[in-house]
């Protein structure tokens, strides 16, 4: 059971947000991917040129800034959380938000780029699960439509 359930409209504010969040913590992370070519490079290099005397001041410089920005997307990661939302995936830019939908707890599921949150999937289900969000304002949100349903 989750300790807050978001409805449409909380979930929805807090989307710019979030959005920017995952856009700086992606950008964090092709830095990080960077990097990691960037030693795995210098460490073959090493291996296939024994005698090579490597540059360890840059590679410890490039290790300590890929520590940083590590620390970066933690922190991030962490400022997205805090809502209350899970980041599920953020190379695909994934979030879920814990909301009752017809009576049973359901996530509300976004993904960066959409400009709405239009669809909801089961706790037990993934991205592949979503089913879109009902806007009839007349259904109520203990009587929805069978396999459809408002979320509160």
């Amino acid at each position: 059971m989750s300790e807050h359930y978001f409805d449409r409209d909380e979930a929805e504010a807090l989307l710019p947000m979030i959005s920017n969040a995952l856009s700086e913590a992606r950008e964090q992370k092709e830095r990080i991917d960077t990097l990691d070519r960037e030693l795995a490079q210098a460490a073959a290099k090493i291996m296939i040129l024994g005698g090579w005397i490597p540059p360890y001041k840059e590679l410890s410089e490039k290790r300590q800034q890929r520590d940083q920005t590590n620390e970066k997307i933690r922190e991030v990661i962490n400022r997205i959380q805090e809502t209350g939302c899970v980041l599920k995936d953020l190379d695909e830019g994934l979030v879920d938000f814990p909301a009752m939908l017809g009576g049973r707890e359901v996530y509300l599921c976004w993904k960066l780029g959409e400009e709405r949150i239009g669809y909801w999937h089961g706790m037990d289900e993934g991205f592949a699960g979503r089913k879109p969000l009902d806007d009839e304002e007349d259904e109520t949100p203990d009587n929805p439509p069978p396999g459809r349903g408002r979320v509160h």
